[in-house]
């Protein structure tokens, strides 16, 4: 794989109980940051694996049903500022970017996208279709805000789908295999099906030859996959289809048991990308 420069970054957060993130946890109201991955590419340019929260989030959920979501999930912005000012403050400039990875498009992973016109967006073609179908309420039960979504996405589509599959290195088994979505090799999207509708991670290589998997939503926090944890069935179910988050699940397990030096980073866990940014520092 090839190296790239790689910043893990949260861009507010949210609370709610841990119980509903994993299994036998807490009753108590929790902090999940929302992380976006800053990669800075050889060849290819700064490209951003989701966006965050943004105030775009609170303008889509301001009527009903899109509120609910609000009320669910309350948003705290402490620390992520003005887009501009965030960018600059992670040593970024909007006219750097040169694509936004999407995992998958609930609220909380998308708000920013409208941030960032022009450039292709990388993405699971069923998760984009999700976007679109069903009603309003519909959408908000699973977590999709149509609004945050612009009518030109579509034409700056690039799909996980149709990119050329490419095995995964032996630090990602028992991943196999993914999508070469610059065609170098650098940035390989994983499907990690369970939580959603198109749902993808991405493995990477760090420069400092550190491998990666970017896991999104696939699991909520290390510790859930160091115990193998999941959600209860209220969530899974609700959000998408219980046994195969489970299996997902189970495969993060083995591949963090098997490969001590692959780092596995949720979008919402604060203790992991600590540990990530510690063993930065080592």
């Amino acid at each position: 794989m090839k190296r790239v420069g790689f910043d893990w970054v949260a861009r507010g957060s949210c609370r709610h109980p841990e119980i509903m993130t994993m299994s036998g946890g807490s009753l108590c109201s929790a902090d999940f940051p929302a992380h976006v991955g800053i990669i800075r590419h050889p060849d290819a340019g700064v490209l951003l694996f989701d966006t965050g929260y943004d105030e775009a989030f609170l303008r889509a959920t301001q009527r009903w049903p899109e509120r609910l979501y609000r009320l669910a999930t309350p948003v705290d912005f402490t620390g992520a500022g003005d887009w501009p000012g965030w960018l600059a403050a992670n040593g970024v400039a909007a006219g750097d970017i040169r694509g936004v990875i999407v995992s998958h498009f609930h609220g909380d992973h998308i708000a920013g996208l409208h941030q960032i016109p022009d450039v292709p967006v990388y993405c699971a073609g069923a998760g984009l279709e999700s976007v679109r179908r069903g009603s309003r309420l519909r959408r908000v039960t699973q977590g999709l805000l149509g609004d945050l979504v612009g009518p030109d996405v579509e034409g700056r589509a690039r799909f996980f789908e149709d990119a050329p599959a490419i095995a995964l290195p032996a630090a990602f088994a028992p991943l196999v295999e993914g999508r070469d979505i610059l065609g170098d090799g650098s940035l390989i999207a994983v499907e990690l099906p369970g939580h959603c509708q198109g749902h993808w991670g991405l493995a990477l290589r760090t420069g400092d030859d550190r491998h990666v998997l970017l896991a999104a939503d696939a699991v909520w926090s290390g510790k859930a996959i160091t115990a193998c944890r999941p959600p209860p069935r209220i969530t899974t179910a609700l959000l998408g289809h219980t046994r195969t988050y489970r299996e997902t699940l189970g495969k993060l397990h083995q591949a963090q048991a098997s490969n001590s030096g692959l780092a596995i980073l949720p979008s919402h866990c604060a203790a992991s990308a600590a540990a990530f940014r510690q063993d930065d520092v080592v």
